[in-house]
This record gives structure tokens, sequence and C-alpha cells, in this order.
């Protein structure tokens, strides 16, 4: 979550991502409400033992921000090479295979490389991706609806594309399944009721939930995902958005349960 990164400082009011160890005192939001647990599954940073994001931008020389994450940091050179995370994804696909355990692996294949991109820059990123977020952060109420319907529109989209192929291109799982999951899986326990983008729930739409259930069930991909931990940072870092902090119960539909969506794989591929 959010805390102070300047704690000792009290003319400096800046808050953003800092780093806990697993039992740690419990951590308030930034106006001091709640006590979110520092548990177990807390990763402190082993290389450059800073304490909050903030930090690690200074180290690298930057002083003036935003402070933001992701963040591909080269730990011998003490410097950020990339914070923008669809340049930092296609980086991990293949600048690091010398020391990958699957290298074999390629999320951006060649013959969807245009399908892919068109499909990223006209309807993911800004009306699914981003459109959570133009919904969420709005400060008018045309400019919410607005954001809300494209968010839906584009949903509603990619349930009748998801009726009859796997994945957005095909059979086979691309980086933007991968960047499309991540919002679809936190839509229903943060979405919904925190950027209010309430129409509908990926529980009703029964391709999109298949095909949520079906990329979590990924070994990889399941271990990336802790709720507890994703509702904790939106619930609790955005003040004027929920002032004490609270934070839902709910976790959205059941992940865990098949999905169904190999039979939609192609002959071909099934035999492969």
């Amino acid at each position: 979550t959010w805390g102070k990164t300047k704690p000792n400082d009290p003319s400096d009011q800046h808050f953003g991502w800092v780093y806990r160890n697993p039992g740690d005192a419990p951590l308030p939001n930034p106006l001091g409400h709640g006590a979110n647990e520092c548990d177990d599954t807390l990763i402190p940073d082993p290389s450059s033992g800073v304490k909050s994001i903030r930090e690690l931008y200074e180290l690298s020389g930057d002083y003036q921000g935003p402070f933001t994450t992701p963040v591909l940091f080269d730990k011998k050179l003490n410097r950020i090479v990339n914070n923008e995370s669809t340049e930092i994804l296609r980086m991990l696909n293949v600048d690091f295979n010398d020391h990958a355990k699957n290298a074999v692996l390629n999320l951006y294949p060649e013959d969807k490389e245009a399908e892919l991109t068109k499909l990223n820059e006209t309807s993911i990123y800004p009306k699914i991706n981003n459109g959570v977020y133009r919904s969420g952060f709005a400060r008018s109420q045309s400019a919410y609806e607005t954001a809300v319907n494209e968010v839906f529109e584009t949903l509603e989209e990619m349930e009748h594309r998801l009726s009859n192929q796997r994945y957005l291109s095909g059979d086979e799982f691309t980086w933007l399944d991968l960047r499309l999951f991540m919002t679809l899986v936190r839509f229903d326990p943060v979405y919904t009721t925190y950027f209010k983008t309430n129409l509908k729930r990926i529980a009703d739409y029964p391709n999109l939930l298949g095909y949520v259930r079906d990329i979590y069930s990924m070994e990889p991909v399941k271990r990336a995902i802790n709720m507890k931990h994703i509702k904790t940072h939106y619930f609790t870092s955005h003040p004027h958005l929920n002032t004490f902090g609270i934070i839902p119960i709910s976790n959205g539909p059941d992940l865990a349960l098949p999905s169904g969506r190999e039979k939609l794989c192609t002959t071909a591929t099934k035999n492969t």
C-alpha cells in the first residue's frame, strides 16, 4: 500500500509505494486509518535495501518522479532501465533468455504482431486497461459516463470474440492475453466497487469468466496473483476515494473452477 516516503521529514508530504517485511507493524492508509497486515507473502527488496519505490528512483538519480511501478532495475549499475509496462514485458520476452528457465516461450509471435498491436492500441489498452482508471478517477459525470460506457462496450466485444476461440488471437496465449487478464482478474473484487464500473461483472460474461479461469490455471500466473494484496493496495492507497480504508470482503468469482475452454482449440492444436 502507499505510505509516507520520507517519514522523518514533516515538510515532505509525498505518499507512494513503501516496502515492508513480514511481521512488521500493520500499516495504516495515508490518513492513518486501518491496520493492514504485513503478512508472510511480502518480499523485501533483496538487493538495494530501499524502503520505498521513491528511494529506488533516487538511487538511480531521479529526484523528481513520478515514482511509478513497474520498474526494471539494474542492481549492478544502480539505475532504472525502464519503467513502462509494455516495454518491460517485451524486454522480458527475449532479452533475458540466457537466464530463463523457459527460454523457448515466446509471447510475441511474429505472425500475429500486427493484429495484436492494433487490438491493443484501439481497444484493450485505451478502453479496458486504462478505461477502468479513466472511470475511477473521472472528475465529471460526463467523463465518467464516457469512460465506463467504453469499458462495457469493449467487454461485450471481447465476450463475443472469445466465444469461438480460446485466446484473443486464436489458440496461442500471447502478451495481450496477459495484459487483458490482469485487468479482468481485478474487475469484480475491485473495479466494480472502487472505480464504479458496475453495469455488469465479469461473472456475468460466461466467456470472459472462463477466459480468466483458463489463464489463472497457468501455475506461473496463479503464483503472481495475491488477491489480498491487490485489494489492500487499491482500497487503502487513495483516501479521497475511500477515506477510512475499508476493504470489501468479496474476492470475486472462484477462479479455481475448471474453465472448459480447451475445447475451443483447433484440432491441429489439440494434437500437438
